[in-house]
C-alpha cells in the first residue's frame, strides 16, 4: 500500500520556477492574489476575535492546542521512524533490482539512518535533485542534494550528470554539499568533472559498504571527496573550479 502511494506521489506533476516573462508575470500576479487574500483573512479572523472575547479566548487556546499537538506528533513520527531505520541494510543484489524510484527512497532511508533529517523530491521537474537533506549533526544544518543514478549492472554515469548537478545544486536548490550516488560506476570524464567542482561522487564499492551499515554517509564524504569540509560555499562562488595545474586524483573518487 505505501509503495502503491508512493508511485501515485511520484506520478503527480510538480511545481517549476516560472520560464520567460509572461510566466514570471503570471506568477507575480498568482502571488499578489494569494497574498491579498492571505491579508483579508487574516484582517478578518482579528476583528472577530478581539471583537468577541468569548470567541477568541476558546479559539486561541483551540489553535494553540493543535499546534503543541502537531508538534508532539512530528517530534515522535520522527523519532518512531528513526529507530525503525537504525538497523537498515541493504545488499548490492536488493538494490540493482530497484527501480529508480525506490533507490531514491532506499538512497533517502539510509540518510536518515545516518542522522539526516532528508526527504525524496525526485519527479520530471526535480532539476537535477532526487534527494535533500539537513545534516543536523554538523554546526550548522548543511543542505546536501544528492541525485541518485539506478543504473544496470555495470552502467556508468558520465560527465553530463555532474555538468547538471553543478548546474541546479546551489541556485535552485541552496545546497551546500552536492552528490551523486549510483550502483553502477564514473566515467573518467565523470569523475575529472566532480574534481573540478567539488562533486561528492559514491559508486558501486561506496553504496554497498554505506548500505551494508559498513559506513556512514559522513565517512564516505570525508574519505572520499576532499571537498567535503568546505562547507560554508554560501560566501563564494558555486563550487569554485580547481586553480590551473591543480586537480584532484582521480583515485580520490570511487569508480
Amino acid at each position: 500500500m505505501r509503495r502503491r502511494r508512493r508511485e501515485v506521489l511520484a506520478r503527480l506533476p510538480r511545481p517549476r520556477m516560472p520560464v520567460g516573462r509572461t510566466e514570471t508575470i503570471a506568477a507575480a500576479l498568482v502571488a499578489l492574489a494569494a497574498v491579498y487574500a492571505v491579508i483579508v483573512i487574516v484582517r478578518t479572523a482579528a476583528e472577530l476575535i478581539f471583537g468577541h472575547w468569548y470567541i477568541g479566548i476558546p479559539a486561541a487556546v483551540f489553535s494553540g492546542a493543535l499546534l503543541t499537538l502537531g508538534w508532539r506528533w512530528n517530534i515522535v513520527a520522527a523519532r518512531r521512524r528513526a529507530a525503525r531505520l537504525a538497523g537498515l541494510r541493504l545488499t548490492l543484489p536488493e538494490i540493482d533490482l530497484m527501480g529508480h524510484t525506490a533507490f531514491e527512497y532506499a538512497v533517502r532511508d539510509l540518510m536518515i539512518r545516518d542522522g539526516i533529517d532528508a526527504r525524496r523530491i525526485g519527479g520530471k521537474n526535480d532539476m537535477a535533485a532526487d534527494v535533500i537533506g539537513k545534516d543536523r549533526t554538523a554546526r550548522t544544518a548543511n543542505v546536501i542534494v544528492v541525485q541518485c543514478k539506478h543504473t544496470t549492472v555495470g552502467g556508468k554515469v558520465g560527465a553530463r550528470v555532474i555538468h547538471e548537478v553543478n548546474g541546479t545544486a546551489r541556485p535552485a536548490h541552496g545546497a551546500d554539499l552536492a552528490v551523486v550516488v549510483t550502483n553502477g560506476s564514473f566515467t573518467r570524464g565523470a569523475r575529472q568533472r566532480a574534481a573540478m567542482w567539488g562533486i561528492g561522487l559514491i559508486g558501486r564499492d561506496e553504496l554497498s559498504r554505506w548500505a551494508g551499515g559498513e559506513t556512514s554517509v559522513h565517512r564516505l564524504l570525508r574519505t572520499t571527496w576532499p571537498g567535503y569540509h568546505r562547507r560554508r560555499l554560501r560566501r563564494r562562488l558555486w563550487y569554485p573550479a580547481a586553480s590551473p595545474g591543480h586537480d584532484v586524483p582521480a583515485a580520490s573518487f570511487p569508480e
